[in-house]
C-alpha cells in the first residue's frame, strides 16, 4: 500500500500524508494533474470523483463531484495557488453545495503536493494546513484520515501498466475493512463490451457460471434504477450441489462505467450486500473493480470462505473468451 503515513500537528494546525509510489516523478505528477487519471483514486472505494472543470494555471479551478455508492454528491472545488512543474503545486480546497457556491459551514484547507525522487519511485507529501484546531478536528471526525489512506492506496494501479500491473495475477481480492472487499480483473476487451456482458442476459448465460458443472437457468435484469434482478444456477447432471440463485435492486447507473446493485441470496433471511461495479479501458484492455460491502464481519468472512474467488476466476476466464468470439 503506497500511503506509510497520515500524521495531524495541532500546534502547527496541519495534516500530513506521506505514500511512496513505484513510479517516476513525472509519471506520479500525471497522475495528479490529469483529470481522467485523478478519477482513478481522488475518493476512496465506493466515493469515485467526476471533474468537471480543470483549469491548471495559476488562479485557475477544478470542480470535482464524488459520487457514493447510493448516488449521494460530495462536491468540491481547487483553486490553484502556485505550481511547480512535476515537483509540486498548492491549492485552496472548499466544499460546495449542489449550487457551486462554497459551504461556509465546512472549512476550506490550503493544501500543497509534494513530488520527490527515491531511490525506488517517488515520494508524495500532502500538507493540509488548516485555520484553526476546531477545523483541523471538524475534517478528522469526518473521517479524513481514513478516507484519505484508502483513496492514496489506489494509486498502484494508477500509476502502472495496466497490462504489466495485472499480468498472471487473475482475479484478486482485497480486504479493505471489516465490511468492504475489493474484487479486480483485469479483462481483454474493450470497455463497452464488457458492460454489455453485464448487461445482455443472452452473454451472461455463456459466462456468469461460476465452477465448471454448472448452468444458469435465470436471467432477469432490468438496469435501470430502481429496478430489479434475479440471477439462478443449478448444476449440470453429475455435479454436486443445490440450485441457488439472487436477486436484488439497480442503485446506481451510469453506462459503461459503473452500476451499482444490492446482492441477496434468494430465498433466505441473510442480509444483502451492496456491489460496486467500475469499469476503466486503457489500451484495448479492461480493468473490472468491484466493492463488496457487507453487513459485517462474519458475513464478510463466511462468503469468502465459499471459494468466492475461484469462482469469478472461471467466470471471467469465460468471459474474455466470449469477447474474444
Amino acid at each position: 500500500m503506497p500511503v506509510t503515513a497520515v500524521t495531524t500537528d495541532p500546534e502547527s494546525l496541519t495534516m500530513t500524508l506521506v505514500a511512496e509510489v513505484d513510479a517516476p516523478p513525472a509519471r506520479v505528477w500525471r497522475a495528479f494533474t490529469e483529470p481522467s487519471q485523478l478519477e482513478r483514486f481522488w475518493g476512496p472505494p465506493g466515493w469515485p470523483a467526476t471533474f468537471t472543470t480543470f483549469d491548471f494555471t495559476v488562479g485557475g479551478r477544478a470542480e470535482y463531484a464524488m459520487t457514493s455508492p447510493a448516488g449521494e454528491k460530495a462536491r468540491g472545488t481547487w483553486e490553484f495557488l502556485s505550481i511547480d512543474p512535476e515537483t509540486g503545486y498548492e491549492v485552496l480546497d472548499s466544499f460546495v453545495g449542489d449550487d457551486g457556491r462554497v459551504d461556509e459551514n465546512l472549512p476550506s484547507t490550503r493544501m500543497r503536493y509534494t513530488f520527490e525522487q527515491t531511490a525506488s519511485g517517488s515520494r508524495v507529501t500532502n500538507v493540509s494546513h488548516f485555520s484553526s484546531a476546531e477545523a483541523l478536528d471538524q475534517i478528522v471526525e469526518m473521517g479524513a484520515v481514513e478516507g484519505s489512506t484508502m483513496a492514496f492506496n489506489q494509486l498502484d494501479q494508477v500509476v502502472a501498466d495496466l497490462r504489466e500491473y495485472a499480468l498472471g495475477k487473475g482475479t484478486r481480492t482485497e480486504i479493505l475493512d471489516d465490511v468492504h472487499v475489493r474484487i479486480t480483473r483485469l479483462i481483454e476487451g474493450s470497455r463497452d463490451l464488457v458492460w454489455r456482458a453485464h448487461n445482455d442476459p443472452d452473454l451472461m448465460r455463456r459466462w456468469l457460471l461460476g465452477p465448471d458443472g454448472w448452468r444458469m437457468t435465470v436471467c432477469e435484469i432490468d438496469p435501470s434504477v430502481g429496478g430489479r434482478y434475479r440471477y439462478a444456477w443449478a448444476p449440470e447432471e453429475g455435479t454436486e450441489g443445490e440450485e441457488f440463485g439472487f436477486d436484488g435492486e439497480t442503485l446506481l447507473s451510469e453506462p459503461p462505467v459503473r452500476a451499482v446493485t444490492t446482492e441477496h441470496m434468494t430465498g433466505t433471511d441473510f442480509p444483502s450486500t451492496t456491489n460496486d461495479l467500475s469499469l476503466y479501458e486503457e489500451d484495448g484492455v479492461t480493468l473490472l473493480t468491484l466493492l463488496i460491502e457487507y453487513p459485517d464481519k462474519e458475513t464478510r468472512d463466511m462468503v469468502l470462505a465459499t471459494g468466492m474467488t475461484d469462482g469469478m476466476e472461471a467466470s471471467y476466464g469465460r468471459l474474455e473468451g466470449v469477447l474474444a468470439a
